[in-house]
């Protein structure tokens, strides 16, 4: 177990040592996370000198402040090699929402604490229709070409074929990365002209604002700052409004089935070949179904086991920078974004009415 110097640090872990069994095992390595975060703070010129004594003053505005500075601009990391780098807002939220419930645990009852705010950042741009017709040109066009290069890196046949095969899948139907996780060879229709997707449920309601305006009465922004949690925004009967509507959403469709293009077909056909060749040898059936697998040995085991969706966020990343750097200086090319999720919400992807087969 961890020695703490700082008497306030020690009695903060404390608290959270014996909220073990009340609190779910990832919100408790949330909280470990920022008891060392709070260890790696106080001392700093930054601190007030008294935020060292009681976990009580770890917890007042003037150590609350230049905690949330320190966190923010990445000074509070773990791992020295990441020291620096800014903590992305939905790390954020996880710290603030981590502050607000350690303060519930070592404040005395009915004291209030001025929590940090988070700015409702502004979406990161959408890529225009042109720049995504020129994507889906650029991968026709780069599927029978030789191995990529950018900068020493070589983007192998294989590695190729999968990342162009991905992009096809999310042109077509805008999966999130755990959605394309997820997928297996039953979620290709035969001759794979649609593709299916296992919408994740619990993720759905940011995506349907405006649903849930109408049905709350309320304005879209009133019910992205509650999905947000940004509840210092609204009054109590409109975030319950809000809540409420969001229940009262019926579900998704559990599968949807999407029509993948000509050109997407092919490069999907191609990286099935791929990946008929990286099973093959694997002795668990199960890790054979998973359509997305992957290249190279691991710590999740040989090549060929499914993918995580962290997995495909770093092969779809190493791919587009591949395929930016080959693409640079085309008529109407513009480089895109390294992130999933950028693409992704440039596409409409429109379902198809009826399954194209029933399996």
């Amino acid at each position: 177990m961890k020695q703490y110097s700082a008497s306030s640090v020690r009695q903060l872990s404390a608290v959270v040592d014996s909220m073990a069994g009340t609190v779910s095992a990832g919100r408790l390595r949330q909280l470990q996370m920022v008891v060392g975060m709070f260890d790696r703070a106080v001392g700093r010129d930054e601190m007030p000198a008294r935020s060292s004594r009681t976990a009580q003053q770890l917890f007042t505005w003037a150590a609350l402040r230049p905690f949330w500075e320190l966190a923010v601009d990445g000074q509070l990391r773990h791992w020295e090699k990441d020291v620096g780098k800014p903590l992305p807002e939905w790390s954020q939220r996880i710290v603030r929402d981590c502050l607000k419930i350690l303060a519930r645990e070592v404040l005395p009852a009915g004291k209030t604490v001025k929590l940090p705010s988070i700015a409702n950042p502004e979406p990161k741009p959408t890529v225009g229709g042109r720049s995504l017709d020129a994507l889906y040109r650029g991968m026709v066009d780069l599927a029978g070409r030789g191995p990529l290069e950018r900068d020493g890196t070589a983007l192998s046949y294989e590695d190729r074929a999968r990342t162009l095969a991905i992009v096809a899948v999310m042109l077509d139907a805008a999966p999130r990365s755990g959605e394309l996780a997820a997928q297996t060879l039953a979620d290709l229709a035969p001759g794979e002209t649609a593709v299916a997707v296992r919408r994740q449920q619990q993720k759905a309601a940011p995506n349907r604002v405006e649903e849930i305006a109408a049905l709350a009465e309320v304005g879209p922004e009133t019910v992205r700052a509650v999905l947000g949690g940004w509840v210092e925004r609204m009054s109590e009967e409109s975030r319950q409004r809000v809540l409420a509507a969001v229940a009262e959403l019926a579900p998704l469709p559990e599968v949807e089935w999407y029509p993948l293009r000509e050109g997407s077909q092919v490069t999907v056909r191609r990286w099935l070949e791929v990946r008929r060749g990286l099973v093959e040898s694997l002795p668990l059936e199960g890790a054979k179904t998973a359509l997305w697998v992957s290249l190279v040995p691991s710590k999740a085991g040989p090549p060929g086991v499914p993918l995580s969706a962290q997995g495909l966020r770093q092969g779809y990343a190493r791919g587009i920078v591949a395929l930016n750097w080959v693409m640079a200086g085309s008529h109407g090319w513009e480089p895109l974004p390294t992130t999933m999720e950028q693409i992704r919400r440039s596409v409409t992807a429109v379902p198809l009415e009826n399954p194209p087969y029933e399996g």
